[in-house]
């Protein structure tokens, strides 16, 4: 069986070269009893490793189990694994096996496995070395023979270092790694994959598929997917149920990325905290330009105090050290100083010796460009203009606009626009 027909048995859509040597490892060790790591992110299809291997080994007539060690409260995950004795704990009412006996001759998948407590993770590495495991509440020694492939998205050697995972189980484990790749590592992958679950909702929910225009192709496959391909389904599930029209442009489809990318928390290193800043470019930028504006009103109460005290003034030198800090921030924020205060080498502007000569030409100057900088009025100027366009409805107005309808709802409410 070569990877093709491995695809087309498990329903595996791609061709990215990463995803074939996945494949193509888990072909080579699957008539083996050889342990396995699979290592991907959250949402890659890492369960579907362990079945390859399984059904292409040995064992494929035995069980195969899978078990998701984040989901199994710690006080109890020894007993779902290696079973228990009657009386062992409270409410243990009669004896029972645990996966590893329920699975002997078969093949059990540990997901998340780096989320198991460390008693446990003692327990399974005396398993993996000697087969051997003890009920809880009972001393008696059990033999099993079974196969384990596990996987997980955490960054195995920061939890190694910090003491969360025992070194010893994790190359015990590992003999064979496979990592799976992100799907924005799978750039022509993408389009495939929508295809694919565009159709089987269409099946399911008994309605033409969706189907994506050209610039809509562009989109999805520019864009980084930090959910991977289960994050793909859902956005396909959406649009399939929400969306009236069957063909999906990029004006649509922005929504839904937009929505999705406000919502996603973003991961920061390997350690999986997040961050919960789910400010838009748009309205980053926006703050920028007000405290810089603020900057410019700072500067131009200094200028008017100087003209009213006869044109001329001696600068002290914290004033002097002030000015030219603002002249210096506004000369390197895209050019904005050539429009705002007049060029170092004007005599109407002169810097020897901390001595300011501003005449009332060039003040007027600056104060007719502070006016046009309202960008309050700006905003709410474009923002009508957007509602205007689309006749009011709020999403087509925030795709214009390049911002979220949540957000364009708040500006509404801020600026008091009637629709």
């Amino acid at each position: 069986m070569n990877v093709q027909q491995v695809k087309q048995r498990f329903g595996i859509i791609g061709n990215a070269p990463q995803l074939n040597r996945a494949l193509e490892v888990a072909m080579q060790v699957a008539p083996t009893d050889i342990s396995v790591l699979v290592t991907g992110e959250s949402g890659t299809g890492k369960e579907i490793i362990p079945q390859v291997i399984h059904h292409l080994s040995a064992r494929k007539h035995g069980e195969y189990i899978a078990v998701n060690c984040g989901a199994i409260p710690e006080g109890t995950i020894d007993s779902e694994l290696f079973g228990h004795e009657k009386g062992a704990f409270t409410g243990a009412s009669g004896s029972r096996q645990g996966y590893f006996e329920v699975a002997n001759g078969g093949t059990i998948f540990l997901d998340e496995v780096a989320e198991l407590p460390m008693p446990t993770q003692v327990r399974l590495l005396r398993v993996l070395e000697t087969g051997e495991f003890i009920r809880v509440g009972s001393s008696k020694v059990l033999k099993t023979n079974v196969r384990v492939v596990a996987a997980t998205n955490e960054n195995m050697q920061k939890a190694i270092s910090t003491g969360k995972f025992r070194e010893d189980l994790f190359y015990r484990l590992s003999t064979v790694p496979i990592q799976l790749p992100a799907l924005r590592l799978r750039q022509d992958d993408i389009h495939l994959l929508f295809r694919k679950f565009a159709h089987d909702f269409a099946d399911k929910y008994r309605m033409p598929s969706v189907k994506l225009t050209p610039d809509a192709v562009t989109m999805i496959q520019s864009y980084s997917w930090p959910g991977n391909i289960r994050q793909l389904k859902n956005l396909v599930e959406q649009l399939s149920v929400i969306e009236t029209e069957r063909e999906i442009n990029g004006v649509i489809l922005s929504n839904y990325l937009v929505v999705q990318q406000e919502t996603m928390p973003t991961k920061v290193g390997g350690g999986g905290e997040q961050s919960t800043d789910n400010f838009s470019e748009r309205e980053i930028m926006y703050k920028f330009l007000f405290d810089m504006k603020k900057d410019l009103t700072d500067l131009k109460k200094l200028v008017v105090e100087i003209i009213q005290q006869g044109g001329a003034a001696v600068m002290n030198g914290e004033q002097s050290a002030y000015v030219s800090r603002l002249y210096q921030e506004v000369n390197d924020n895209q050019g904005l100083s050539a429009r705002i205060l007049p060029p170092s080498n004007n005599d109407n502007f002169r810097t020897e010796n901390h001595n300011f000569s501003v005449d009332e030409e060039a003040y007027e100057v600056h104060e007719e460009v502070e006016e046009s900088l309202s960008l309050e009025d700006r905003e709410k100027e474009l923002i009508s203009k957007a509602l205007e366009k689309h006749k009011g409805k709020r999403k087509y107005a925030a795709a214009e606009l390049g911002i979220s309808e949540r957000t364009l709802y708040r500006k509404i409410k801020e600026y008091n626009l009637d629709l």
